[in-house]
């Protein structure tokens, strides 16, 4: 119980004091206005990549379907893809890098396995238990 309200704690009070923060200091060293050029071109380029990498993934999650296997880590990619575009929807800097880190497919893959990794443990804890359509009849 602690754990959780210690991580959500630093989502939501921590992160956006950082980003304020970043974004004041940054915008006195270059000026207002380029601080918010910066944003809308961040925004801009993030759209047209998550637009990309969005389609990107759907359609390895058709063709891994396709060829009849369960797409888990094309979902897990899907995932990263939609978690990154909403970072760069929020203005400021620091969640600019993660997002971009998590629309570029190579950095992506790291936070890939950092899930799987996550899952597997969690799996071999008895926490987390995998349903397949089989258990479903």
């Amino acid at each position: 119980m602690t754990s959780m309200f210690l991580k959500l704690f630093s989502v939501f009070l921590i992160i956006p004091f950082i980003e304020i923060y970043l974004l004041i200091k940054i915008g006195g060293m270059i000026g207002a206005l380029n601080t918010v050029l910066i944003i809308l071109i961040t925004a801009s380029l993030g759209a047209y990549l998550a637009k990309s990498q969005g389609f990107r993934v759907l359609r390895e999650i058709q063709e891994a379907t396709n060829r009849g296997y369960m797409p888990g880590n094309e979902l897990l990619h899907g995932f990263f893809v939609l978690i990154g575009s909403f970072a760069l929807l929020t203005p400021g800097f620091l969640s600019d890098i993660i997002g971009f880190s998590m629309l570029i497919p190579q950095i992506r893959e790291i936070y890939v396995g950092i899930a799987k990794g996550i899952i597997r443990k969690k799996m071999k804890r008895g926490q987390w238990q995998m349903k397949t359509y089989a258990n479903f009849r």
